[in-house]
């Protein structure tokens, strides 16, 4: 059977300049690339302009819509500030409300401390909702991510065998629900 074609966009949480949590979403973008009906799409804050609050159009990024509105899936790499969501990330998924709708999302979290982003993961699950898409379990932790990421922003070796294992996991079932919910909502 043929599978369908889907395009995942991968998110960064944070347009903050010393951000390590950029190496972790590279990283679960360059495994999404492995699969051969996939196209990633890597969205970073920092090549987006919102004005404004909310999703009124003067607060839009069209090159941001565009991406979300070709989009099958999101896959979500963030990292947790001060136990809740990045401003950057929140100011972007609020810029639209319809794309998102019956869409899969993965989440990552991602913290130099040992929880590894859990407290990001659990505040995004309301906003996911509310935008209509649909969370896929498990999420993914990057715990003391200045461990687990040389500075090149390659993955050290201890963790790769354990990283890709989970990665791939939370692709699986991100591309499973992508293609459900694709066939359905055409």
């Amino acid at each position: 059977m043929e599978k369908t074609p889907l395009t995942v966009a991968v998110i960064a949480g944070t347009s903050r300049e010393q951000r390590l949590s950029i190496r972790a979403a590279h990283y679960v973008a360059g495994l999404g690339r492995q699969y051969d009906d996939v196209e990633i799409v890597f969205v970073d804050p920092k090549d987006f302009t919102f004005n404004g609050d909310g999703n009124d159009p003067e607060g839009k990024d069209a090159r941001y819509g565009e991406i979300i509105t070709k989009a099958d899936a999101f896959f979500i790499v963030t990292p947790e500030y001060n136990h809740s969501i990045p401003g950057s990330l929140k100011r972007m998924l609020d810029s639209e409300y319809g794309p998102y709708l019956h869409k899969p999302v993965a989440l990552a979290g991602v913290s130099n401390g040992p929880w590894g982003g859990v407290r990001v993961c659990e505040a995004l699950l309301p906003v996911c909702h509310r935008l209509g898409m649909v969370n896929i379990l498990p999420e993914l932790y990057f715990p003391k991510v200045q461990d687990i990421f040389e500075e090149s922003g390659e993955i050290r070796g201890e963790f790769v065998e354990m990283y890709e294992k989970n990665i791939r996991k939370s692709y699986d079932e991100l591309l499973w629900f992508a293609r459900l919910l694709k066939k359905n909502r055409s």
